[in-house]
């Protein structure tokens, strides 16, 4: 220890500490409020949901056009092979665009609709999830309660497309029974 360091109160040691440790603990807080955040595999795939991350400087917003052939007006789409979901507003506008955990099996590719909604319950691999929007025979899409993605769990057929909770959130406002559900490949 230097010579100032020595003649330093206790108080002033403790007092520095503490401060350090209330930021290490908010910085994790707002990290957890977040959710977990898919992992890229070989290709990254860019996300363009609202972070609440602040940033030292100023991000551009990621721009993933909507699938051609995904139809016209509102509705929600979702594309097999990009793992990536839509909002898209009667004018044409994309409200939100994120990335999803598909479950093992998926939808065709085709129109549907939002035909029942259930605030919670229990997923088919026995994941407490809510903002489930069921839209096709077995398909449904969902947020774990506790904002984990899914494990697979081997031979369990799971239709369930699950996202982030914030997603999940945005998503069950703005799809209601009857919304349209575009599945693209």
């Amino acid at each position: 220890m230097t010579v100032a360091a020595r003649r330093l109160p206790s108080s002033v040691w403790v007092t520095g500490l503490t401060l350090g440790a209330v930021a290490a603990v908010g910085v994790l807080a707002v990290k957890a409020e977040q959710g977990p955040q898919p992992h890229a595999t070989a290709a990254a795939r860019p996300n363009a949901s609202a972070s609440a991350k602040p940033s030292a400087k100023p991000s551009k917003p990621v721009d993933v056009a909507v699938p051609d052939g995904s139809g016209t007006g509102r509705r929600v789409v979702y594309s097999l092979g990009q793992k990536r979901v839509w909002l898209v507003d009667a004018s044409e506008q994309t409200r939100r665009t994120f990335v999803v955990w598909p479950g093992s099996v998926s939808p065709a590719p085709g129109k549907y609709t939002v035909g029942q909604r259930d605030e919670a319950r229990t997923g088919s691999d026995g994941v407490a999830i809510e903002h489930v929007m069921f839209f096709a025979a077995g398909s449904a899409f969902s947020n774990a309660v506790d904002g984990a993605s899914p494990r697979p769990v081997s031979g369990v057929q799971t239709g369930g497309i699950r996202m982030s909770k914030a997603d999940g959130t945005a998503l069950w406002a703005f799809g209601d029974t009857g919304t349209e559900v575009t599945v693209v490949k």
